[in-house]
Parts: structure tokens; C-alpha cells; sequence
């Protein structure tokens, strides 16, 4: 879970209210698998389900500073959250961050709630706010839709979010669960191109049609009586079919906004061929354009990705790469 580790037992006074000499964040990014109910047909909207992943992450540090410097990727992201998380918690910018990694951005990894996470998460702990990942996300925004990112910042793992109803302020998590060890996700990458966000994903949301209610009720059904199971018992393939079933369903109501199923008609060749291979939980993060699908075993799912490289090597922004659950939360160390 969302660990916060004293490495310091200093602490450095920078101004009159700052706890820790340096933290740093780890904020994991997530595949977000699919939507449960999109209209809120059977009373309440949304509604998902995702994984959290080792290898892509949000790394940043925070130490004190006479102005407030931000340097590495995703600068201008960062700055825009820590100008309003500064002003929102009253707390002094005079800080330097330091970026090491960032999540690619509107890729479908939840680049977004990880950078806002990981920044109020080192707030929080730099100042001694004693805030919870969720009072961070709710000032920065988070959650309007989807629950994953939080909880995967929260626990990693597989989660389940309860949607929203009429009094949430951010999705509750419903289910938790570690996926099993040996279970590899593949991630297809366009390059050339990002999913929806901003103001097109608001007005995509709007235009798309009314979720049939009899369809929300199946997914509900098969998540809860076959793909939580399915994890429980080590079983990745009736998991993948459920995974499988939601995102067509899904991808379909979305396919007007996303011009298919897919975002990238070429991430989705590579989708078939790798289902072809017996690759299951055939499916988009979120917006897209970064395909996923699953595999049981590390070295076959690097056999399989190796194939694929070969096999569209003439796709040059195609990229492919095999990422473990990652199944615990974000980390903050202080010292």
C-alpha cells in the first residue's frame, strides 16, 4: 500500500512548518481495463477496473529552494499542479523538483492523476500536512470518473472501483486483489499519436449514447462472479475472457468517439496477431492508443514480444514492452 519510510531522522527547517530535509515519490502507472457502467443506468456511473505496473512510473523528488525550480520530464505538467496544490494548501513553492521519470503523457497509463498524486503526496510529507491519498486527489481534481489511479497509488494490485453515486467525492474501492507473480501484461505503444483528454475527452463523454442497462448488469455479473474468481485462482484465462468481453463492449460504445474499438488501427493488428499467439485480456487503456493483453509466464511473454517486434518491425512506431502487476502502492521516502 501507499507507504510513506523516515530514512532521516533530521529534519531541516527551510521555513517554520517544513518537516524533511528531501522526499521522494514513487507513483505507479496503471492499465485502466475498462468501465462497468457508463450512463449509470443501474444507479450509479462508471464504475472500473485496473492494474497497477512496475515498470512506468512517476519518480520526483522535493527539497527546499529560494524560487521554485522543476526540472526533468513532464516539467510544465508539474508545475501547473504544484502552483495550485501550493496555493490550495497554503504552503511556500520556494522548492526544487526533480523529476526522474515521468509517465508518458494521454497514452492511457494515468499519467495525470499519477503527476498530481505524486506531487501532493510529497507535499504532504514535506510541510506535515497529514493528509490521505484521498483528500489529495479530491483537491487535485482526481477521480472524476475513474477510481483506479487512486487506488492503485493507494495499494497497487488489481483494483475495482464502486463508480459514483450521488454523495462521492472520489470512487470507492470495491476490490483489491495481487495478481500473481508470474503473470506478464504486454503494452503496445503508437507512437505517433495520444487518446482523448482534456476538453475532447469531457465532450466525448456527452456525446457518447446511453449504456444499455441489460449490458452494465452482464459486466457487473461476469467481474464479480468470474473475473475476481479467475484471479483468486491463478486462472488467466477465464480472467483474460472476462477482460476480453468488457473491452469489446466497451471499446464499441466508445468507437464513435475513437474512430473503433481501437484508437490506432495499428495497435489493433497487433492486438489480433498477438491474440493469435495466446495472449488473453485482449484490450486499450483507457483513451488508448496503448494496446495491453496478458500472459502466463515471464519468458514466454518475452518470447511473444520478441515475435512481435519482428513481425512489425515495418510499424516503426510501434513499440512493445512487457510490464509486471506491480502489487503494492506509491512510495514516499523521506531522507
Amino acid at each position: 500500500m501507499y507507504t510513506s519510510s523516515n530514512f532521516c531522522s533530521t529534519n531541516t527547517a527551510i521555513t517554520l512548518i517544513v518537516q524533511h530535509s528531501k522526499v521522494s515519490v514513487i507513483a505507479p502507472a496503471r492499465l485502466h481495463m475498462g468501465f462497468i457502467d457508463l450512463s449509470g443506468s443501474l444507479g450509479r456511473h462508471f464504475g472500473s477496473i485496473g492494474v497497477a505496473l512496475n515498470e512506468i512510473s512517476t519518480c520526483l523528488s522535493v527539497t527546499g529552494a529560494e524560487q521554485l525550480t522543476i526540472t526533468g520530464p513532464a516539467a510544465q505538467r508539474a508545475k501547473k499542479c504544484v502552483s495550485m496544490l501550493c496555493k490550495t494548501l497554503h504552503v511556500s513553492d520556494k522548492l526544487n523538483i526533480t523529476i526522474e521519470t515521468a509517465i508518458p503523457e494521454h497514452v492511457g497509463l494515468g499519467s495525470g492523476t499519477q503527476m498530481s498524486l505524486a506531487i501532493g503526496a510529497a507535499l504532504n510529507e514535506f510541510y506535515g500536512l497529514g493528509l490521505s491519498v484521498r483528500e489529495i486527489a479530491a483537491v487535485t481534481d482526481r477521480g472524476l470518473r475513474s477510481g483506479i489511479g487512486i487506488g492503485v497509488f493507494e495499494q497497487g494490485g488489481l483494483v475495482v472501483d464502486g463508480g459514483r453515486g450521488e454523495k462521492t467525492i472520489t470512487p470507492p474501492v470495491l476490490a483489491h486483489m495481487d495478481i500473481p507473480n508470474d503473470w506478464r501484461f504486454i503494452l503496445v505503444f503508437d507512437q505517433r499519436g495520444q487518446g482523448l483528454h482534456g476538453q475532447q475527452e469531457i465532450q466525448a463523454f456527452k456525446e457518447l449514447p446511453p449504456f444499455p442497462q441489460q449490458e452494465a448488469a452482464r459486466l457487473c455479473y461476469l467481474l464479480l462472479m468470474q473475473g475476481l474468481p479467475a484471479v483468486a485462482e491463478n486462472d488467466i484465462v477465464n480472467f483474460g475472457d472476462v477482460i476480453s468481453q468488457l473491452q469489446r463492449s466497451v471499446g464499441e460504445h466508445f468507437s464513435s468517439a475513437q474512430g473503433g474499438v481501437f484508437t490506432s488501427p495499428e495497435v489493433a493488428a497487433a492486438m489480433q496477431w498477438l491474440e493469435q499467439q495466446g495472449a488473453v485480456a485482449i484490450g486499450q487503456t483507457s483513451w488508448g492508443p496503448t494496446g495491453f493483453c496478458a500472459i502466463d509466464g515471464v519468458a514466454l511473454a518475452e518470447s511473444i514480444t520478441d515475435q512481435a517486434r519482428k513481425a512489425f518491425a515495418h510499424f516503426d512506431k510501434l513499440s512493445f514492452v512487457v510490464a509486471s502487476a506491480r502489487n503494492s502502492g506509491g512510495d514516499v521516502f523521506v531522507g
